[in-house]
């Protein structure tokens, strides 16, 4: 490159092992072997739902229930994201930028790579099988399609028994 600007690595992250694995192998992968000077710039961005689409629907009371809902929301979205600063922070990986951005995570996730003129995204895979797939819809599928950068989808080893 001829510019010294850093390129930029961005991770979608939620509550699953999967994605904290795929974080972590980024971190294992891209800036730990360069200790004090990765080449990259790490955000990390967790897609919270909004309260209206997370009860799935509206009727009688629910506008007693969503504060609620939204306050459980951003409970977790908060433990996501210092999950994953202390994971950073184990790896000595200090400059890292974590973002909590309401919307569907295929759209948020291709929006930040717009925004932050990405790279690569790292997404975790669930490993769901083609039904699994077909009903709950696959964020890393989506992003592979529609995001304007590579897209790196990290699936954790199987363990054997």
């Amino acid at each position: 490159m001829a510019t010294s600007e850093k390129q930029v690595v961005v991770v979608g992250i939620d509550d699953s092992e999967h994605s904290m694995y795929a974080l972590e192998w980024t971190l294992d992968h891209f800036f730990v072997p360069f200790a004090s000077n990765p080449p990259f710039k790490l955000f990390i961005l967790h897609s919270k739902p909004s309260a209206t689409s997370a009860l799935g629907l509206a009727g009688p009371g629910a506008a007693d229930v969503l504060p609620h809902v939204d306050a459980d929301l951003k409970r977790i979205a908060a433990k996501v994201v210092e999950k994953a600063k202390e994971l950073c922070l184990s790896k000595s990986v200090n400059d890292a930028v974590a973002e909590v951005v309401e919307g569907d995570p295929r759209n948020v996730l291709c929006e930040a790579v717009e925004k932050h003129h990405a790279s690569m995204l790292v997404v975790g895979s669930h490993g769901y099988g083609a039904i699994k797939r077909a009903v709950l819809g696959s964020v890393s599928d989506y992003c592979a399609h529609h995001a304007h950068c590579s897209v790196m989808i990290v699936k954790r080893p199987k363990i054997k028994h």
